[in-house]
């Protein structure tokens, strides 16, 4: 990726009417086309806002407002910037983006704006994906995530792993290099326990950052069960209106119902499916085949459970993905005159409930809402992104493979690969990585005679 030396330009504000709109312009040329869009010479004092006329090229009016000046590297670009602020009228804005662009400036691409903003070091990848974030954040916890991302918490924490990842690195290369010396450099303990704690850093981050992507992406929660164990009703309490038709009759739903609610600004995805059973029905088939697909993607499955019946259908348990976290619900505890409870056992927590009339369904809500992230730990929680999990997911695994590598081999070059992929998996988080970096660290801080 190459830094790109046009001036662009781009309306900033949402497209449609408004009181306000704001274009933004961004490269060297910035300032002298803000000059002759206005329509008298004036010094343009930085980070002042100015009142101006804006004119077309036959000097006629096209609006007027305010003009602001951010010189570079002061600027959230690093290039002189320029910020428009004109009526929000979307004929206006666009009359005024066309005279700038007659102006020298080019249209930017979708994003070019935080990319300058990045390739100039005023934002490494993480924070410009959050800026991203924030903007489509829907809920005030997510916002609040996003933002901690935004100050570089998140790149912070990436970046203390990746500096120890390299002076560990530096450690085992220089080890490799003195094989012949008594000490026993990759034998003696040290390097297993900084491996270790290293490894106990990324889950951590895993964790929290599993949580930042259920604040972004919301929690996908399949809802599967046999017919009539409760799953529509379950949807619609959960939604709080009816999203599904729930009768007596077994195999009302048969295709795939999605409510999207909140549960205190926790964004919640409930895919309701088809009851699970054999049938030679092929519309209620297809039903149980789509309730499998949505079970293979979810964060979540709830099995519901008439609790007359006893334990899940072992079959059925069977059938559910085994990496997918497993909430049972027992359902219609009124009928045998249970109280509602929140038992947990090996297999996961297990919930008593009655959906008609309803007892207990605070007890799961409150629990979902702790999944993702909702308690006084919440603050601690960064923004993140699927490529964000799968990076720290490479890194970890190249963690754990180097400790095999060192504990059955004492295996340095190999030990030192591992370390190094799980570097350049965490250095991809924020984009700032490159082996150079690596190599200047290793030459600077060690004399090994080559």
């Amino acid at each position: 990726m190459t830094l790109s030396t046009d001036t662009i330009a781009a309306i900033a504000t949402p497209s449609g009417n408004g009181g306000v709109g704001i274009i933004r312009l961004s490269g060297n040329a910035s300032k002298a086309i803000a000059l002759q869009l206005i329509d008298k010479q004036q010094i343009l004092k930085p980070r002042y806002a100015h009142f101006a006329t804006f004119l077309d090229a036959q000097q006629g009016i096209l609006d007027s407002g305010l003009l602001l000046y951010f010189p570079a590297p002061a600027s959230y670009t690093g290039e002189d910037v320029i910020e428009i602020q004109a009526h929000g009228g979307a004929v206006v804005l666009d009359m005024l983006l066309r005279r700038v662009l007659q102006l020298g400036a080019r249209l930017a691409r979708p994003g070019e704006f935080s990319e300058r903003a990045f390739l100039n070091g005023k934002l490494d990848l993480a924070q410009a994906e959050a800026i991203a974030d924030l903007i489509d954040s829907s809920t005030e916890q997510s916002v609040r995530s996003a933002q901690k991302s935004m100050q570089g918490i998140f790149s912070q924490k990436i970046n203390e792993l990746v500096d120890e990842l390299t002076e560990l690195r530096i450690f085992v290369e220089a080890a490799i290099d003195f094989v012949d010396e008594e000490i026993d450099f990759l034998g003696d303990g040290v390097v297993e326990a900084k491996i270790r704690t290293l490894g106990e850093k990324v889950k951590q981050i895993q964790t929290t950052a599993q949580q930042g992507r259920l604040l972004r992406d919301g929690m996908n929660v399949v809802l599967a069960g046999k017919p009539n164990a409760g799953k529509s009703s379950l949807l619609n309490a959960l939604a709080g209106h009816e999203a599904a038709i729930v009768t007596e009759f077994a195999g009302t739903t048969r295709d795939v119902l999605r409510e999207r609610i909140q549960l205190d600004g926790m964004p919640l995805h409930i895919i309701d499916t088809a009851g699970l059973r054999d049938s030679d029905n092929v519309v209620e088939k297809e039903g149980i085949r789509r309730a499998h697909l949505e079970m293979q993607k979810a964060d979540c499955i709830v099995l519901l459970v008439d609790v007359r019946e006893g334990k899940p259908d072992p079959q059925l348990l069977a059938s559910l993905p085994k990496s997918t976290q497993l909430i049972v619900i027992y359902n219609k505890i009124d009928l045998i005159g249970q109280s509602p409870a929140k038992v947990q056992t090996e297999n996961g927590w297990q919930f008593y409930v009655s959906l008609k009339p309803e007892q207990g369904l605070h007890l799961l809500t409150d629990y979902l809402k702790a999944t993702m992230g909702y308690s006084a730990e919440t603050d601690n929680v960064f923004i993140a992104r699927r490529r964000h999990l799968d990076a720290l997911a490479v890194a970890q695994q190249a963690i754990q493979t180097a400790l095999m590598q060192l504990q059955t081999q004492l295996a340095g070059e190999l030990v030192a690969e591992e370390l190094k992929i799980a570097q350049n998996s965490l250095a991809e988080i924020t984009g700032q990585f490159t082996p150079d970096d690596l190599l200047g660290k290793i030459f600077s801080s060690f004399c090994i005679g080559k």
